[in-house]
């Protein structure tokens, strides 16, 4: 699994979202709008918005909160200039670094993004630059505590899944796009419930880093995720655990 990935389980189990659910709700108030202003305000018939609606309960957001979103983004008005960008570039020790963003002023969100990279020692990069390392795949991470990963993995396996990555404490799941419903559903079926359930991006290679560099690419990865307008961040870096425990 790729560092990134260990990563958002280990501020799960700290609780970093809790700290910063003003940020979180934001965040997901735009993933929401986004969603329903591109696909419709009918989670039943919109596939990323069920799925950005998800989410959003996961985090504990309000309902009132979430109808309000979708509301916002059908009405028009400030939604209209709501606009998603993907930004790439270089972090630490040639880490491959994708942020997507959620924005209504282009110029302030790269002129952030940017500061960002520069001040943990990364570049911003064209368009184009990394993403071809990465691929989009369904992932579903599931807390392995009192589970049976076998009989997970099968039940994913059977309905479709592409990988099934087990780790002290965590079982991820990889998925094709078009199977990833699929695959929740199934597990859902059988009373296994999802920590977290997402289309990402998956690293076709990573780059392992140590010391000094391992820490500065985590901090350029919680940089970009404080950030307002950033929804998520993807790098292909791989560090020992005792530094993404201590991070």
């Amino acid at each position: 699994m790729s560092g990134h990935s260990k990563w958002s389980q280990i501020k799960r189990q700290k609780g970093a979202a809790d700290v910063k659910r003003g940020v979180v709700f934001t965040k997901m108030t735009k993933e929401i709008m986004l969603a329903a202003k591109e696909g419709g305000a009918n989670p039943d018939g919109n596939f990323r918005l069920r799925l950005a609606i998800d989410r959003a309960r996961n985090v504990n957001m309000p309902r009132e909160n979430i109808q309000r979103a979708i509301e916002r983004a059908t009405a028009g008005g400030d939604a209209n200039a709501l606009e998603s960008i993907v930004y790439e570039g270089y972090g630490p020790g040639g880490v491959s670094v994708m942020v997507e963003v959620a924005t209504d002023n282009r110029n302030r969100t790269v002129s952030e993004i940017r500061s960002a990279f520069t001040r943990h020692g990364a570049k911003l990069g064209e368009s184009g630059s990394v993403q071809w390392i990465f691929e989009q795949k369904g992932v579903i991470e599931i807390d392995a505590k009192g589970k049976d990963v076998d009989a997970i993995e099968l039940a994913a396996i059977d309905a479709g899944a592409e990988d099934v990555e087990a780790e002290p404490g965590l079982i991820t799941i990889y998925t094709t796009p078009a199977a990833f419903e699929r695959v929740k559903k199934a597990l859902e079926t059988q009373g296994v419930k999802a920590a977290s359930a997402e289309l990402s991006m998956r690293p076709s290679q990573t780059v392992r880093l140590e010391g000094e560099q391992a820490r500065k690419v985590i901090g350029l990865v919680e940089a970009l995720e404080d950030l307002d307008d950033v929804q998520r961040v993807h790098a292909n870096f791989d560090v020992p655990d005792e530094v993404l425990q201590h991070a």
